[in-house]
């Protein structure tokens, strides 16, 4: 007690202190007499100050001790304290003299008994779902057959070996290991960190982006497992792109990233049945549909094979197709040349009666006429207008005398060239083509012959070939090949050749 003053009351022997004597002195004697003590409560208010210190209350049904877990203990703690969750905190009882206060330096939380984590973890469940981020329309389908895989675990376990056990039975892929802490404080950032890593990876990359996330660990306690119940996971889940299998714990171990996840495996191994389909029965299978396909394709062929003979037999011969435009073709051949004829014919005698209306005295007596009626018209006009009118009218009857000119030579052209084409036409058409492909024509007493009936009638006749006329008559017939003369009453049929 050093401080005490140089000069006390007289008549008293009591010592007297400074305000800073008394606080460091009570600081003293919680510090030495307390030391580093755990303390089991329910966590009151909770607030968090801009410097990223932690201020909260524990208290019972009686008394209230204020707790602190300055910025650079707080990333230390397992668990995070809310309000009504009973904890066991654990740090150093000391006293702030500034506010005549004492209160807890707290480095270390931990969830006081089972019954209490089961309490949060509804708490959290409850309001997570109400963010609506257990809805079964969020949940992304799982990829059928995924490129790369990516898992989630720790890289010395036997998850890990069992995963990729499984994979290489059914289905070989590329998998990805992201190592991570599968319990204790550090599991729930570098869980949430993994997932957000697989996500940021670029698709197709040196470190290709994998098609699905599998988060893998084994069996444990609640305590083991809480981890995967912090809500950091449980977002990052929630916020991936990349569909996610949770394989946590074993089949009766549910955490909160089960109900976020797009599929819940009940164990890693399973996790891995889920991801991969088993290669051999997909074989098998593409081999048999393989096969229908086959059997499929080869029924359709052979049903329109014989639907198309079916439909063959009803159709008539090509022959018989061609038998009525050969018949129409010969009888346009035969009247062509007679219609070329007349047509010729009466483009004659038009040319004919037209030139006749275009005699010389009947030029010369109209150019008279017209004469008379100009020199009439003239002498009453003055001599420059009608000379003037004179010029325009000759310039406008030169003008048509040209356009007449080439009018009348143009026509003449198109007539021409009109009967230089039918004149084709009737040389493409006449039966001469016909004769140069060894047909002929067989004429007597100057009527073309058709029939057997009509050749029976006649004894002579000119057979008209392609390169000329053959003339026949009637035939002797030799002593080697007819004993016997002829009837009387059946006359001499001739030859055609």
């Amino acid at each position: 007690m050093s401080d005490l003053l140089d000069d006390p009351i007289p008549g008293q022997n009591t010592p007297e202190y400074t305000v800073s004597d008394i606080s460091g002195e009570v600081k003293r004697t919680l510090e030495g007499s307390f030391g580093r003590i755990r303390v089991r409560g329910e966590v009151g208010r909770v607030f968090k100050a801009r410097s990223g210190h932690l201020y909260y209350d524990i208290k019972d049904d009686k008394n209230v001790l204020a707790c602190t877990t300055w910025k650079g203990q707080v990333a230390a703690l397992s668990v995070v304290p809310e309000e009504g969750l009973e904890v066991v905190v654990t740090g150093r009882l000391t006293a702030f003299g500034a506010q005549s206060k004492y209160n807890l330096n707290v480095d270390e939380v931990s969830v006081a008994g089972q019954g209490a984590l089961m309490a949060l973890l509804e708490k959290r469940k409850k309001q997570l779902e109400s963010e609506g981020l257990f809805a079964p329309e969020r949940k992304k389908p799982l990829p059928y057959l995924p490129q790369i895989i990516g898992v989630v675990t720790s890289p010395s376990g036997a998850v890990i070996r069992d995963i990729l056990h499984r994979l290489r039975d059914r289905f070989p892929r590329k998998v990805l290991i992201w190592p991570v802490a599968v319990q204790g404080s550090n599991c729930a950032p570098e869980v949430a960190n993994a997932i957000t890593g697989f996500n940021q990876l670029t698709p197709g990359g040196a470190l290709p982006r994998p098609d699905l996330i599998i988060v893998a660990r084994g069996g444990g306690s609640i305590e083991d497992l809480w981890g995967f119940n912090e809500e950091i996971v449980a977002r990052a889940t929630a916020a991936s792109e990349i569909p996610v299998i949770s394989a946590v714990g074993h089949e009766t171990d549910t955490t909160l990233i089960d109900f976020v996840s797009d599929r819940r495996a009940p164990t890693p191994t399973a996790a891995a049945e889920l991801a991969v389909p088993v290669r051999m029965e997909l074989l098998a299978w593409t081999g048999e549909q393989s096969a229908r396909l086959s059997r499929a394709a080869t029924d359709a062929v052979q049903r329109r094979s014989q639907r198309l003979r079916d439909l063959s037999r009803a159709l008539p011969r090509p022959d018989s197709l061609l038998n009525n435009p050969r018949q129409r073709l010969d009888l346009i051949a035969d009247r062509l040349t007679p219609a070329l004829e007349r047509g010729v014919q009466n483009r004659r005698l038009q040319v004919v009666k037209l030139s006749a209306h275009l005699r010389p005295s009947i030029l010369r007596s109209l150019v008279g006429t017209r004469q008379e009626t100009l020199r009439s018209l003239s002498s009453r006009l003055s001599v420059r207008p009608i000379q003037r009118e004179i010029d325009s009218q000759r310039q406008n009857i030169n003008r048509l005398a040209e356009r007449l000119s080439t009018a009348q030579t143009a026509r003449l052209d198109r007539m021409r060239q009109s009967l230089e084409t039918a004149d084709r036409l009737r040389e493409t058409l006449s039966y001469k083509a016909t004769l140069q492909r060894g047909y002929a024509v067989v004429r007597a007493e100057g009527q073309v012959l058709t029939t057997r009936k009509q050749a029976a009638k006649h004894q002579s006749f000119d057979i008209e070939f392609a390169d000329g006329e053959l003339k026949t008559g009637p035939s002797t017939p030799s002593p080697s090949t007819s004993k016997k003369p002829p009837k009387k009453d059946a006359p001499d049929q001739g030859s055609l050749f």
